[in-house]
């Protein structure tokens, strides 16, 4: 029985660990506005850490958004990684109803839900993810924050029964002179 109570409390304490709480977010500045920013050519730069915090991937992702005549924002990712192996491309379709979003690629089992909270949107789904010579179902819990129209910072927790098996970090530039977004930090 004591056994059963410690491995419950490491479950509940690892769980409380990666929570982020949307309503904080509610009144920041800037609002995020995934169409504009996804909107033209974004760049990305980030990091796999295992739950250990060992770096296992350091990619770059050149993405091409741009909004089709469905109104789904369509993003083309090519990744290219530096450290470790990973997909090499993927095409995401996103529908926007109100603050909420709804999108699927290829590689992702489920539909991807979103929801905008002020300053951070809150991106969910599911993927069947190839690691060494097995694939694991993983969930994906991914939360962007724009710092300003030109810059997002993503934090991705990668869970596996409710426990989080990985974290991805990505920070993201839209480089579109249109938006007067050429590098650096905009106010």
């Amino acid at each position: 029985m004591r056994m059963v109570l410690v491995i419950a409390s490491i479950v509940l304490l690892s769980a409380c660990r990666t929570s982020v709480y949307s309503e904080e977010y509610e009144t920041m500045s800037p609002n995020i506005d995934v169409f504009t920013f996804f909107n033209g050519q974004v760049n990305a730069w980030g990091i796999v850490q295992n739950r250990d915090g060992q770096l296992v991937q350091r990619f770059k992702v050149d993405i091409k958004g741009a909004v089709n005549q469905q109104e789904q924002l369509v993003l083309d990712e090519t990744f290219t990684y530096g450290f470790g192996e990973g997909v090499k491309h993927r095409i995401w379709r996103i529908t926007r109803y109100g603050d909420s979003f709804k999108g699927n690629a290829s590689d992702i089992v489920t539909e991807a839900t979103g929801d905008i909270y002020g300053n951070a949107l809150r991106w969910q789904y599911e993927m069947d993810l190839p690691v060494d010579d097995t694939t694991y179902r993983v969930h994906f819990d991914d939360w962007m924050w724009a710092f300003d129209k030109c810059t997002l910072m993503n934090r991705s927790y990668i869970k596996k029964f409710g426990l989080v098996m990985a974290e991805v970090t990505i920070f993201m530039q839209n480089r579109e002179p249109s938006m007067g977004c050429t590098g650096g930090l905009h106010p």
